[in-house]
């Protein structure tokens, strides 16, 4: 039995993987979460804070020692959007270096949808020929067009649930400016995918990433979140759209308290809604299946 660990430093939350490998199978998965917020401010000042640097470092220190006590052979950690568009991110890799002893791999946008891509092979059965993979994160947006042989195309886009939010929303409650902002500034950026989508035949919507499996936990109304029972759930975009207009219309306070929303992503799950809404809208598609899999367990397979 072989144990493999990567940890992914998120615009919004650093995510930790330990995975017990056997003959090249994922056997058993160990997932925690921090919300640490990297990437607080950076789409306005370009730069990670010396307050996110701290809490990031200190987070990291926790996952790495965990990692260690659990005896992991090999550890992968990447850091993506918000790290990738800091001016200053040198200075967070070098701290990391120094304090935790650990070395830090900023992919880019490419990068993180193949390994999302693969982690939602190795996660679903296809038995369809056409996916299309969705991957909503803080501070950017995977569009991985492919199929069981691979990648056919891939858009990286610069709209996140935490840089919409800190863009457009400027109250508790999401006023129809805000809403109508976000969701112009989404259907301006998704332009480009749409003659692409017209050239490939999408069989199958897989959504990974926070936004995903936060709408799929408040619809499933868990009050502790459950990997099992989120993976392979399927949401109907009315269903989205519901959800999307109970987040807009409860205050910051109420939304903490819904069943299935972490508290820490209340601010910005509103924002996340209305992209995920937006890009089925653009597709005109009716379903999304949810996925568990994504880079974490991508970089796990690329390990081996």
């Amino acid at each position: 039995m072989k144990k493999l660990a990567a940890i992914d430093i998120g615009t919004n939350s650093m995510r930790i993987l330990i995975a017990q490998m056997k003959n090249g199978q994922m056997v058993k998965r160990t997932k925690d979460m921090n919300t640490t917020r990297i990437g607080q401010n950076v789409d306005q000042t370009k730069q990670i804070s010396e307050e996110a640097i701290n809490r990031n470092i200190q987070a990291l220190k926790e996952f790495v020692a965990f990692s260690k006590e659990s005896e992991v052979q090999q550890l992968s950690i990447i850091a993506t959007s918000a790290v990738r568009d800091a001016t200053n991110r040198e200075d967070f890799i070098q701290r990391a270096k120094k304090e935790v002893g650990v070395n830090i791999e900023v992919i880019s946008g490419e990068r993180e949808a193949q390994l999302g891509f693969l982690g939602v092979c190795m996660g679903t059965k296809n038995d369809h020929k056409n996916i299309l993979v969705v991957d909503i994160g803080g501070g950017s947006t995977e569009l991985i067009f492919g199929d069981q042989k691979g990648i056919k195309h891939l858009e990286s886009l610069n709209i996140g649930a935490v840089r919409m939010t800190e863009k457009f929303v400027k109250k508790d409650v999401l006023d129809d400016k805000a809403v109508q902002e976000i969701r112009s500034f989404v259907d301006h950026m998704l332009i480009s995918i749409i003659e692409i989508a017209k050239s490939f035949s999408i069989d199958k919507v897989i959504g990974i990433g926070g936004t995903a499996t936060t709408l799929a936990a408040i619809h499933k109304e868990l009050k502790v979140y459950d990997s099992e029972k989120v993976h392979d759930t399927v949401l109907s975009h009315k269903q989205i759209k519901d959800m999307v207009t109970m987040l807009i219309t409860k205050p910051l306070e109420e939304r903490r308290k819904i069943q299935g929303l972490q508290p820490k992503r209340a601010d910005i799950i509103p924002a996340g809604a209305i992209i995920l809404d937006r890009i089925l809208t653009v597709l005109n598609k009716d379903y999304i299946q949810i996925s568990e899999y994504d880079n974490l367990e991508g970089i796990i397979f690329e390990q081996i």
